[in-house]
């Protein structure tokens, strides 16, 4: 293996033990590719970290202001949550709002994303239902909708479903596609799921944040930068809906503290936004930032390591403010007696699309 291909290394004692190809994709809000890591293009599976593009989809019908979701609520309907008691609660109250029962939801109770909770739920010997699901704000957010648009609620996960329509176009349009080079999937908690190629999924999140920005980037301003801003707020200020404590996409919104928003997607995706700064402008854009990860093998650790590394390299956040997500970085590879055994590194590099096609910050 040489320095230039782009994996992520973890070594026994100095010895290569497993690689991890990483793709990635840092664009500006235009869609203009800077930096790229592997196959830009990968066709992929965004999973959860599609939740911002689904949820404006429901924002976006008529009638929606009416049911008095808040911004926690928004942040919830684009959560992977934890089921944390605070997230359950929030379901709750959600379906009461739309005027629906946990019986409506066709999401399935699974075991949390917190090994927290899971030990508190097997001493209580709980089973978890729908309102526990990790998407169950998405749901509830799908039932609004559908009865929004007079579609109904029966059937709102299916394909064929008015609402789900809605946001196959609305996905598209983000990501700057016809809706039919959009390839969809069935997601684990049953709705449809969007594929299309890696450096979209960043756009999507640069989209988002040139809107927080107040740059609506020429994307129907009258009426989608207000509903994508409102997105982007309501995720940067409530973190804890997004995933939960000790969560990885709520403890890198805290420590940004509004600058940025990123999202997990399952099966190793993930996606940043990030607010024009003076880092963004020493990329070469005087605007906003979307990035876009995905480890080949489905790895989380390594996904987690990997964005660090990149926010790292690309200067977005002070070293203070980065440290905060250390064990993240540099996760700890140590044996049942606390022994460190290895560790892991970034041996890629970051390419630009500029002239010189350097990396911003090439790994030591």
């Amino acid at each position: 293996m040489t320095p230039s291909e782009d994996f992520v290394v973890t070594d026994r004692g100095g010895i290569v033990e497993n690689s991890h190809r990483v793709h990635a994709a840092v664009v500006d809000a235009k869609g203009r590719l800077l930096y790229t890591l592997g196959n830009p293009a990968r066709l992929t599976l965004a999973r959860s970290a599609a939740k911002p593009a689904q949820a404006l989809a429901i924002l976006e019908t008529e009638g929606f202001a009416g049911y008095g979701f808040d911004d926690a609520d928004i942040a919830l309907m684009c959560a992977s949550h934890s089921s944390e008691e605070r997230h359950i609660a929030r379901t709750r109250t959600m379906l009461s709002k739309v005027k629906a029962e946990e019986a409506d939801l066709r999401c399935g109770g699974h075991p949390s994303l917190s090994e927290t909770v899971n030990r508190a739920w097997i001493r209580q010997d709980f089973i978890p239902t729908a309102v526990c699901s990790n998407c169950s704000g998405k749901h509830v957010g799908m039932l609004a909708g559908a009865r929004a648009i007079g579609a109904g609620m029966e059937g709102y996960h299916l394909p064929v479903h008015p609402m789900q329509e809605r946001v196959k176009r609305t996905v598209a349009e983000l990501c700057d596609l016809d809706a039919r080079e959009v390839e969809w999937g069935i997601d684990g908690c049953n709705l449809p799921t969007p594929a299309f190629p890696l450096d979209r999924l960043a756009r999507i999140y640069a989209k988002l944040a040139a809107a927080a920005d107040g740059d609506d980037a020429g994307d129907r301003p009258s009426t989608r930068g207000p509903a994508l801003a409102r997105i982007f707020h309501a995720m940067a200020g409530h973190p804890d809906m997004v995933a939960g404590e000790g969560r990885y996409c709520t403890l890198l919104m805290c420590a940004f503290d509004g600058a940025l928003i990123g999202k997990l997607g399952a099966d190793a995706s993930y996606a940043i936004g990030v607010r024009a700064s003076d880092a963004t402008r020493r990329l070469g854009t005087d605007g906003a930032l979307g990035i876009s990860v995905k480890i080949e093998d489905g790895n989380l650790e390594i996904l987690y390591a990997v964005v660090t590394e990149l926010l790292e390299r690309l200067g977005i956040g002070s070293p203070d403010i980065r440290s905060q997500l250390a064990p993240f970085h540099h996760p700890q590879r140590v044996n049942t007696m606390g022994v460190t055994t290895g560790g892991v590194s970034f041996p890629f590099k970051l390419r630009g699309s500029k002239p010189d096609g350097h990396d911003p910050h090439p790994a030591a």
